[in-house]
This record gives structure tokens, sequence and C-alpha cells, in this order.
């Protein structure tokens, strides 16, 4: 991942990070890797709660913003909140510019954001994240 110049109020070397991080997820987290279409753990869930960056707890999206894309990962309409996300223009891939998603407080990569696409959703925006990127807390209930 390229350093974008923030400072994150969670911020560790490394080696920190990969003590902590499975493999899997240091790959998909601190690599802007991906995990294969519908192999997460979240893509066809409906439990109800809060989805949080696996790397550093914090609250990203809920499940009232989650939706059925078919594209393979958790689709989102929105964030919980837009400082909880960072954007960062991706052009790694030649012809087809993207908009990465990061974890505002961690700079974990989370996956991408797509407008445009047709879904009926509130915002005509897809955050398409790796579920390794997440841990739901279910809701109390």
């Amino acid at each position: 991942m390229e350093p974008t110049g923030r400072q994150y109020s969670v911020s560790k070397d490394d080696a920190q990070w990969r003590s902590e991080l499975s493999a899997d997820e240091y790959s998909v987290l601190r690599q802007a890797g991906t995990e294969r279409p519908f192999t997460g753990e979240y893509t066809d869930t409906t439990t109800e709660g809060v989805y949080a960056c696996r790397a550093c707890g914090a609250e990203l999206f809920t499940s009232t913003e989650k939706f059925e894309s078919h594209c393979g990962w958790p689709s989102f309409f929105a964030p919980l909140a837009q400082d909880r996300v960072e954007y960062i223009q991706d052009d790694s891939l030649p012809g087809r510019p993207r908009v990465e998603v990061r974890c505002g407080s961690c700079g974990s990569h989370l996956g991408h954001v797509f407008e445009g696409e047709g879904y009926e959703t509130p915002t005509d925006q897809r955050y398409c994240i790796n579920s390794i990127a997440m841990t739901l807390r279910p809701a109390q209930g």
C-alpha cells in the first residue's frame, strides 16, 4: 500500500501488524489484496449489527446499509459516517480507475467503492468490501 501521509489514530509498524494479523488478513488489510469472490464470511450474511475493521476495531458499516449486489463480496451503500473511511484513487488496473476504501482509523485496505451501477439504493454507490477486512458485531437483542 502506498502511504497517504495521513496520521491515523491507530498506528503500528509493519512487524506489529504482521504479528497481530493472519497471513490472509495481512495480505488484504495491509497489502491491498483481495479475497476470492463468493468465499468471504459475510458475503451472504443478513445478521443485524455493526461491521468493524478487523485490524483496529473501528466501526465502519452497519447491516442497515448492507445489500445484496451478487458481486461476490459484501456490499454496502454507505459507511457508518463519512469520516470512518478514507478514499484513495486506485489506478492499479490499466484503463479501470477505481476508488480504494481504507479504514479512517488505521489506514487498512477494505475494498473499493463504485458509483452509478444502477443498484436501487439511496446513494447509487456500492462499497465492495472484503469480508476478511471486517468483524461483525451482532446487535444486542
